[in-house]
């Protein structure tokens, strides 16, 4: 075009163009150069183009400056669609709600899109109550809601289990007519899933089956639910009838079939769905890279879930460094902040970048790469970010770095109910309740409402440590206090509380008066106890059930294969060996690793292919040695094979968190503690023998097995003998 047949719509539709199409440095220059090159005066279509190039962190400071510009100007008062726009900068580019809640109040003529605009940003950002509340205002000022109104709001049903109001909700939107609308059906289908008491299913399914049409979200929506209910095997059915049907899965759908996968000892199936992310695209994004690390690190194969997170990190980090990059150059005064010539990705590093990369990290136990993020996140200005904080919570808990968990935790200046979840069930599962318990009573002090994760976390504290009268107090006050139905897992908790307390004919009588059957997971937690106290009669019935549940689940045969080995009972040891052999059933394979140096160290049983396995074997001679003379005595019992003593002595020597001890301490050096992962439960002699190491060594161990951590120090563990 001829410069002077320029007018303001022909600047206005190229900003709106490069906006539309997420280039949003041309979409901002071009902005800039509307100002500086012509005498035009923006618009409102002006402004809402070049505030939604403003959404992201990368040029929220530049959003700023238009801020004040719409000021000035009285945009914000006159123009709805301004408005709407500013309150997405705010909560994109700078995660501000409260700013963002101040332009919806300033904005007087609002409509339904902006009341949904500020109802789904609320959500969003975990502030559920909010939400709600803002709903109510809305229909109290004469606004009906629309489909999107009602599927917020029904995710804040969801995310606050008020299945009733759900239901009132759902009457609503069939009132309405908008019963056959995919949008709203699958909103349905996420409350009833989360909301369904013990973790049922089927208020979910019926309305999915009753959609007339489905989407790619809804086929997530009800995957998610079976995921959530511990049928995997139905889920995986779901997903590859949805493929079936020519219904493309994303990357969301790829995420909770992943998780799928992960909890199934059948692996075939996710190595063939990362194989299909693959060649769809989506395998390197965040969501779905960081759940093929969940899977192959549950299923102990630590060097593709190292590989699969490198990729992860290593698509990330250029991001990262964009935006630490640009938020230090944005501190300098002398900088103008319209200057858009720097040289930059624009792509966005967001909080869910971040949360993603510590979620990874947690899932492989990789704490160096973890502070590592930590310290991006704080140069990149996401340090008070809820959301970072939370999975930083995790991360460290996940880590091993509970003192770690306890800082982020304590700086945060704004905790929702998934910070004080996360910070619980970190000290919960480290072995600390007494801690727990305290921050619980904390949390309910400061007006916190716990959710059914939260009871899970109380009820695993008490577990770990016996507190059986305290468990049973927190599990009555759920449903009286909290109004939450007790689901399957909170179940699981106090079967393995009686069952760990030696209390099994009280754990069976409170199987069997439950207010639903028990699934495989009741019963695989009590027949964990049947082994611990060797009675094999309860070990029988509760495999039997296990095995009728789920029969081709290898845990139950080798729970009660190692039941039969302590008591000696070889032959029928040998019988279910060759029942596993017939169903092709495997046992996972024990591996223990370490980090040193920014390097994942894995060990298996008798493990000599290290470079320093000489050296490795020559300190765990030594120490030997010593701490035999301390008092040690090998626990023989722990050895499920029909040998004899001396040649059982010697396999207990080669236990992979043995070496993996041994090789940290050739490796480390004081006063830096020594943290142990293994893909399953210690084993008993294992325990005590690095009790013995911890005195002769006078190095911190702590070693994180399958089910919880094990903080060792000067001969004493925070488990107190007691797992």
């Amino acid at each position: 075009m001829d410069p002077s047949m320029r007018d303001l719509v022909s600047w206005t539709a190229m900003i709106s163009c490069f906006a539309n199409h997420r280039m949003h440095r041309q979409s901002l220059s071009t902005f800039i150069q509307l100002l500086r090159a012509t005498d035009f005066y923006p618009n409102e279509f002006s402004f809402t183009a070049s505030l939604r190039s403003c959404s992201n962190a990368e040029f929220f400071s530049t959003g700023l400056a238009v801020f004040g510009f719409v000021l000035k100007t009285g945009y914000l008062d006159a123009d709805v669609c301004v408005g709407c726009a500013l309150i997405d900068m705010f909560v994109k580019g700078s995660d501000d709600l409260g700013s963002a809640f101040k332009v919806f109040e300033k904005i007087s003529e609002r409509n339904v899109v902006t009341w949904n605009l500020m109802i789904t940003r609320l959500v969003q950002f975990s502030h559920t109550g909010d939400a709600i509340h803002l709903f109510f205002s809305m229909v109290e000022s004469g606004f009906g809601p629309d489909r999107f109104t009602l599927s917020s709001v029904l995710s804040a049903c969801a995310e606050l289990e008020l299945l009733a109001f759900g239901k009132q909700l759902h009457s609503w939107g069939v009132k309405s007519g908008m019963g056959l609308d995919v949008f709203f059906g699958s909103s349905l289908v996420d409350m009833y899933a989360k909301c369904g008491a013990d973790g049922s299913v089927e208020d979910a399914r019926k309305v999915f089956d009753r959609m007339p049409e489905r989407n790619v979200v809804s086929w997530t929506a009800i995957i998610a639910a079976y995921v959530q209910g511990g049928l995997e095997q139905e889920a995986i059915g779901l997903f590859c009838e949805m493929i079936w049907g020519y219904v493309v899965p994303n990357c969301f759908t790829f995420a909770s079939t992943l998780k799928a996968c992960a909890n199934l000892p059948e692996f075939g199936l996710g190595k063939q769905l990362h194989s299909q992310a693959i060649k769809l695209g989506v395998s390197a994004v965040n969501c779905v890279g960081n759940g093929l690390v969940n899977m192959y690190a549950r299923s102990g194969r630590m060097e593709c879930a190292r590989k699969c997170f490198d990729i992860l990190l290593e698509k990330n980090l250029i991001l990262c460094d964009t935006a630490v990059d640009w938020n230090a150059k944005n501190l300098d005064p002398k900088d103008d902040i319209f200057n858009l010539e720097t040289e930059g990705t624009g792509n966005g590093v967001n909080a869910f970048t971040y949360g993603s990369l510590l979620s990874a990290a947690a899932c492989i136990g990789t704490i160096s790469k973890g502070e590592q993020i930590h310290a991006r996140v704080l140069k990149s200005g996401f340090g008070n970010n809820l959301c970072i904080n939370n999975a930083l919570i995790s991360m460290y808990s996940k880590c091993g770095n509970e003192a770690a968990a306890l800082r982020v935790f304590s700086d945060m200046k704004d905790r929702n109910v998934i910070s004080w979840t996360s910070i619980i069930s970190g000290f919960a599962k480290h072995g600390f309740a007494t801690k727990a318990l305290e921050l619980f009573c904390e949390m309910l002090e400061a007006g916190v409402k716990p959710n059914g994760v939260t009871y899970i976390a109380v009820l695993s504290a008490c577990s770990h440590v016996g507190l059986i009268d305290e468990a049973w107090k927190h599990f009555a006050s759920m449903h009286r206090d909290h109004d939450i139905v007790p689901r399957m897992e909170h179940y699981a908790c106090m079967v393995d509380l009686l069952g760990r307390s030696g209390l099994l004919s009280e754990a069976i009588e409170f199987i069997n008066s439950m207010p639903f059957r028990a699934d495989a997971l009741i019963w695989r937690t009590f027949l964990g106890s049947c082994r611990i106290h060797h009675n094999s009669k309860f070990g029988e019935q509760a495999a039997k059930k296990v095995l009728e549940l789920e029969p081709h689940d290898p845990a139950a045969y080798i729970l009660l294969s190692n039941l039969y080995a302590a008591e000696g009972r070889w032959d029928d040891v040998a019988a279910i060996r060759k029942s596993m052999k017939l169903r092709k059933l495997t046992k996972e394979a024990g591996c223990s690793w370490i980090e040193v140096e920014n390097q994942v160290h894995k060990f298996h049983v008798g493990d000599t292919s290290h470079p320093k396995a000489q050296k490795i074997y020559d300190k765990l001679d030594e120490l030997t040695f010593k701490i035999k003379n301390l008092g040690y005595v090998p626990n023989t019992d722990s050895v499920l094979h029909d040998v004899e003593e001396e040649l059982k002595e010697q396999f207990l020597f080669q236990h992979s968190e043995k070496i993996a001890v041994a090789f940290a301490l050739i490796s480390t050096r004081k006063p830096k503690p020594i943290r142990i992962f293994k893909n399953l439960r210690v084993c008993g002699d294992c325990h005590t023998a690095i009790k013995y190491i911890s005195v002769v060594t006078g190095r911190e161990i702590v070693v994180r097995d399958a089910n919880r951590f094990h903080h060792i120090k000067d001969g004493k563990c925070s488990c107190n003998d007691y797992w």
